[in-house]
């Protein structure tokens, strides 16, 4: 699910941002999840007309210089692919991204409560919801394995008017419209 997501996202941020024509990939390539993603990106680039620069981050110290390659290579929006370095690392990249002006649109909610400019992501209280549900089956004695996967059905974008203003940027109100919340 989490490549499919990642085409959105990068939609969702040339629409913020019409202007971004290179988008400074951050990712960890080391995660099996994080190749589906960029192989989604590359594909949603060439529609978009947008360049990646796809950054490897393998610790926290490589940010800076992640964030140094990016703007040599002009970029002018950023995205994280969905690896969890990146919400524990959040404060840290929400600072680099607002010292280079760069927009960026994370994969989770805590980055843009951080600073982010804007997240789309599975809202999680129904995932956690839906975990309780899982749990009360288990312990009322159902086997795991005979449990159906499931993926999530509900999503949320959330926009930070107080970051795009800090930026320079206007959101459009097309944008603006289909956030499910915009913090002020």
């Amino acid at each position: 699910m989490a490549s499919g997501l990642a085409a959105k996202r990068l939609a969702l941020l040339k629409e913020a941002s019409p202007q971004i024509s290179h988008v400074l990939v951050l990712t960890y390539l080391v995660d099996p999840i994080a190749a589906p993603q960029i192989k989604e990106l590359e594909n949603a680039a060439r529609s978009l007309g947008v360049k990646l620069m796809v950054q490897d981050i393998r610790t926290p110290d490589d940010f800076p210089a992640a964030f140094d390659a990016g703007i040599s290579g002009r970029a002018d929006g950023l995205l994280t692919t969905a690896e969890s370095i990146f919400a524990f690392e959040s404060k840290r990249v929400v600072e680099l991204a607002a010292r280079h002006h760069l927009p960026g649109q994370y994969p989770y909610r805590v980055v843009v409560d951080s600073g982010g400019l804007m997240a789309y992501d599975s809202y999680t209280p129904d995932l956690l919801g839906r975990t309780a549900i899982y749990v009360d089956k288990i312990l009322k004695g159902a086997k795991p394995a005979d449990l159906p996967v499931e993926q999530p059905t509900k999503f949320e974008f959330v926009i930070n008017l107080k970051t795009a203003r800090t930026l320079g940027l206007t959101i459009p109100p097309g944008v603006l419209a289909i956030a499910d919340e915009v913090i002020e």
